[in-house]
């Protein structure tokens, strides 16, 4: 690939999607009735915070006041929640359900197996077949201030053996195919036939298999279509992408790689230095001893190292510290025109494969036109767009691509939000690190928080391939980081307003969590910088209390026709199994609610709007 080529794909930098260099081990302490790890000596701004009190009275949701919480449901909607979250703690059901539905559908015909699918799980989690039907349930939620993120929600539906087929078939490069010669790659970015399926272990997301171009072409016209029914839907919707749905995942492996080992080189200079024990943005590389270090490494030629470290911005307080070290993708020439990774063992920087074939270069480029295209259409339609996260061997060019986006998009308000897994070891420093590039060059900051939907595919692939394990090691572990990144993006928030929020959790104690924060800080509702988000069916106790108490909540509204969900039904199934059997607050609110309207008379209870 010539350097033209390379940069007519998009200027690229690397992303800061690998483990911490933090060693120390980190410090709970207690707060607010909830433990949160200490965070360290970040300053987040210069600002003297006002007393919130003064701008706020404090805000107080009731999640036990049914009335509230059910008032856009009719008696029969609570009945089918009952039905539906009862079917969802039998473990037979659970585990046979596509076997069921299929069974149905043949006993019972086309017509009446959707008819009772309607009535119960579909009607539960599904919002329509299409853009028009679903327009009374987002029409009669926004009357409750519950608004939409938009998931088109139909998936194919491969047995294992044809997704593995399809994974090897569009991971694996035609150079890597030729055999020996090829550059060394790193176990966790290679595509391995027994993780081929990356369905395995998922119970809460989309999986999207390469098949060909013209697939991806029609998959991001789907995508358009839902950004377009998402503005017309509401003044201040969502739409949901993936971007594995949008090109060949072979370049999601390969660039993941390249960034992955620009940042370890960085690391690896770093210790040099005597820096390896400091936060991440504390470490600043002196650049006399940077450049010494690269020359003998034999990392470029002496004049070319010292140019890339000559640019406006760059080498004028004498030292680098990360994010101007991840610049130098974008304006060294020598460095950014073929995906080239130093070899620490030769001292040599390298390519990470030998060749790439015309075709795979295409393929590249029209991945990251894809991308700009949904971007430009969700800016025209006034919707965001919710990028969300993938395993973590694709996670690191996702997030760099998103990034990009960021950087070209949310320049007068949030129109593009990137997805942070809190289950992973690197979610603080990702965070961090990516809100400290945007004060840097003044955008908007856009993040959706989430505990994560690959944890048990995530911990099998590592063991099994032989790398360390990116997950935390247990709930509580998970709840302290995912509490961690939430502060530090309010405190942006509250610093400069240059940042927005979506806490996407059915957690009601996190949720807890951030309403007490945001009354500490007097962070207001109406300020719409903190969304809440949670799953069309499940917690309507957190959504709608909040959504009447003026703040901005959403449903994640799955749409299709119910043939072509049922994948998705089924995940929803095997997700509150665990939920449901973990906890019976749910149904026993939503009984509460009925015993209150039949006592109360409400037999035939229809909620005004």
């Amino acid at each position: 690939m010539t350097t033209g080529q390379w940069h007519s794909l998009q200027s690229l930098a690397p992303i800061q999607t690998v483990a911490s260099t933090k060693t120390q081990e980190e410090k709970e302490q207690p707060m607010g009735g909830c433990a949160v790890v200490e965070t360290g000596p970040v300053e987040f701004c210069q600002k003297p915070k006002s007393d919130a009190k003064t701008r706020l009275s404090k805000i107080h949701i009731d999640f036990d006041n049914t009335e509230e919480a059910y008032k856009s449901k009719a008696n029969m909607e609570l009945l089918r929640s009952l039905l539906v979250f009862k079917l969802c703690t039998i473990d037979l059901l659970v585990d046979k359900n596509r076997e069921l539905m299929e069974l149905s559908k043949k006993l019972l015909g086309q017509w009446m197996f959707e008819k009772i699918m309607k009535m119960t799980f579909y009607g539960q989690f599904v919002a329509g077949e299409d853009h028009n039907s679903i327009k009374p349930l987002i029409q009669k939620n926004q009357a409750f201030g519950v608004g939409a993120v938009l998931d088109y929600s139909v998936e194919e539906d491969l047995t294992q053996e044809e997704a593995e087929k399809k994974e090897m078939d569009s991971c694996v490069s035609e150079a890597e195919k030729e055999g020996p010669d090829v550059i060394h790659r790193e176990k966790k970015y290679k595509a391995h036939r027994q993780f081929g399926d990356r369905r395995g272990g998922v119970i809460s997301a989309r999986t999207y298999f390469y098949a060909d171009e013209a697939k991806c072409d029609k998959q991001m016209e789907t995508f358009i279509n839902c950004i377009k029914a998402s503005g017309g839907a509401s003044a201040d919707g969502f739409s949901a992408i993936k971007m594995t749905a949008l090109g060949r995942p072979q370049f999601l492996l390969q660039f993941s790689e390249v960034l992955v080992k620009w940042r370890q080189f960085f690391n690896f200079l770093a210790a040099l230095q005597g820096k390896s024990e400091m936060m991440i943005l504390d470490q600043k590389l002196e650049l006399e001893q940077l450049e010494a270090s690269m020359i003998k490494l034999g990392v470029g030629a002496k004049n070319d190292i010292a140019n890339w470290f000559s640019g406006e911005k760059l080498g004028l307080s004498g030292t680098i510290d990360l994010l101007d070290w991840n610049s130098l993708i974008n304006d060294t020439t020598k460095i950014s025109s073929l995906l080239m990774v130093p070899n620490l063992e030769t001292g040599q920087l390298e390519p990470l494969l030998k060749k790439f074939t015309a075709e795979e270069e295409r393929q590249m480029k029209r991945m990251l036109q894809r991308v700009d295209v949904l971007a430009k259409y969700a800016l025209e339609n006034g919707v965001r767009l919710m990028v969300d996260a993938e395993q973590t061997y694709f996670q690191p060019a996702i997030s760099r691509l998103t990034l990009e986006m960021q950087r070209k998009f949310n320049r007068e308000k949030p129109i593009i939000f990137n997805t942070f897994q809190c289950y992973l070891k690197e979610a603080y420093d990702n965070v961090s690190l990516d809100i400290e590039l945007s004060r840097r060059e003044g955008w908007y900051f856009g993040a959706k928080l989430v505990r994560g939907a690959y944890m048990y595919q995530e911990r099998a692939r590592a063991k099994e391939i032989g790398y360390e394990d990116p997950i935390n090691p247990d709930y509580e572990a998970t709840n302290r980081m995912y509490h961690k990144c939430l502060e530090y993006v309010l405190e942006e928030i509250e610093c400069n307003g240059k940042a927005n929020v979506m806490v996407a959790s059915h957690n009601e104690d996190t949720v807890k969590f951030t309403l007490e924060k945001m009354n500490e800080m007097g962070l207001s509702p109406s300020e719409n910088k903190v969304y809440f988000g949670q799953l069309l069916g499940m917690c309507d106790q957190i959504s709608f209390p909040l959504g009447q108490a003026g703040f901005p909540v959403y449903k994640y509204v799955p749409y299709g026709p119910v043939n072509e969900v049922i994948p998705y039904l089924s995940r929803r199934a095997q997700e509150n199994r665990g939920f449901m059997k973990g906890s019976q607050r749910e149904r026993s609110l939503l009984w509460k609610e009925l015993r209150r309207r039949l006592m109360g008379g409400q037999i035939f209870y229809t909620p005004v709007y």
